[in-house]
């Protein structure tokens, strides 16, 4: 795939529509991500909150949604119970993704988390961010810049596993991996270039699979072939990235916001590692990055 429209049409091809349930649903943006996700026959949706706010909403928003058999509203008084209820919903097999509204990350991430009845696997939670660039010759994921603030290097290895799952879910067999640093020589002054070289080699001797793990790599080298052709760079990464590993989630995130508003990228984005992909937006994202990352996370939930 080049574009995110393609993502959301291999989402739309699926066999059959998944359900999402989405906490604190009231919101403008969610709900025209809804329509738009229900008229392309992409998913059928769980929508908890205040019934009264979320019918008044919809009314002004997406009139077409009420009475749709796609879309059921359930009632839940405030972010706690709506976080709880919709979470229940998908540890129950009720539904098979969970999508946060206007209600905080940490709210909803606390309920998703809890011990008795949440979504936790014991794995890594990391976020999986798919960008559309311009200029860029294919789609291209960017992980963790929500959730490890500084992870280690067994940390860095799980992050890499739920993105090549992610990858590999739209599609991509083998992706190409770099963990980021700022220089392409192991220094052992920068951390960043340890755990990139042994990430490299956990990939070679079997401990990172369905992919190709290629570090350290600074930016322009992992995304630029001549960039990498000035410095020499032969390896399968240069140039050729699919999978960028930023060192750690302050890096992610200034090269996520950088991509979205100095370059103009379109975005989709999930926290992988659960028993089911969360679909955790800004609410001051637009209702086409809410439509991709859903669509994301549709294609996920059925691998």
């Amino acid at each position: 795939m080049e574009t995110l429209a393609e993502l959301v049409e291999q989402a739309a091809s699926l066999p059959d529509r998944p359900c999402t349930a989405v906490a604190c649903a009231a919101d403008p943006d969610i709900l025209r991500a809804v329509q738009h996700a229900v008229s392309k026959g992409l998913a059928v949706f769980k929508l908890f909150g205040d019934k009264a706010e979320l019918e008044e909403e919809i009314r002004k928003t997406c009139p077409e949604l009420l009475g749709s058999p796609d879309v059921e509203l359930v009632a839940a008084a405030g972010q706690v119970q709506a976080a709880e209820a919709a979470v229940d919903a998908v540890s129950g097999g009720e539904a098979q993704v969970l999508m946060k509204g206007n209600l905080t990350t940490a709210v909803l991430m606390k309920a998703a988390l809890r011990k008795e009845s949440g979504l936790r696997t014991g794995s890594v939670l990391s976020h999986v961010a798919l960008f559309e660039v311009p200029g860029y010759k294919k789609l291209l994921y960017l992980t963790d810049s929500a959730m490890s603030l500084l992870p280690d290097l067994q940390t860095k290895s799980q992050i890499i596993r739920n993105a090549v799952a992610v990858a590999r879910s739209c599609g991509l067999e083998r992706p190409i991996v770099v963990p980021l640093a700022a220089v392409e020589a192991v220094n052992p002054a920068m951390q960043a270039t340890l755990d990139a070289a042994a990430l490299t080699m956990m990939n070679q001797r079997g401990q990172l699979e369905d992919c190709i793990v290629d570090g350290p790599l600074a930016l322009d080298n992992a995304i630029s072939l001549e960039a990498a052709r000035h410095k020499n760079l032969t390896g399968p990464a240069a140039g050729n990235a699919d999978i960028l590993v930023a060192p750690n989630l302050e890096a992610a995130n200034m090269l996520y916001k950088s991509l979205t508003y100095f370059a103009g990228a379109k975005v989709g984005g999930i926290i992988q590692g659960a028993s089911a992909p969360i679909v955790i937006t800004s609410r001051a994202d637009s209702a086409e990055t809410k439509l991709n990352s859903l669509a994301l996370a549709l294609l996920v939930s059925k691998n």
